[in-house]
């Protein structure tokens, strides 16, 4: 049961730049198993472009998915520090403190904060 879903992984950001990010909430058909994964990329250049690679690969394990917002993530693997900001203009702003808790999980010893700010 629980592997398929342990397969996904928390977090995919670039690891470099200021790009956009969306927060997913994956869920079994019927309910069940739930949760939250965060994906961001510069090679998007709107937030349903990270969805639409995101959704047929998650169909394919046998989720649904929901998009619960997005924003913007600013990476810097230099100095270990990572900013969630800004919202989607399709999706909304997804919570961003939320999505710091999925990326704590991932960059263990970064600076990760979020504020509403738009830039």
């Amino acid at each position: 049961g629980g592997s398929a879903m342990a397969a996904v992984r928390d977090v995919e950001i670039d690891p470099e730049g200021t790009f956009k990010y969306i927060l997913v909430r994956l869920q079994r058909p019927g309910g069940g198993e739930q949760r939250d994964i965060v994906r961001g990329t510069k090679a998007a250049e709107f937030h349903n472009h990270i969805f639409e690679k995101v959704n047929p690969e998650m169909e394919k394990l046998g989720y649904e998915c929901k998009c619960l917002g997005g924003g913007k993530i600013e990476h810097s693997s230099k100095d270990k520090k990572i900013r969630v900001f800004g919202l989607s203009t399709g999706y909304g702003k997804a919570d961003h403190s939320v999505t710091v808790e999925i990326l704590k999980k991932e960059y263990t010893d970064y600076e990760i904060t979020w504020s509403d700010d738009k830039k």
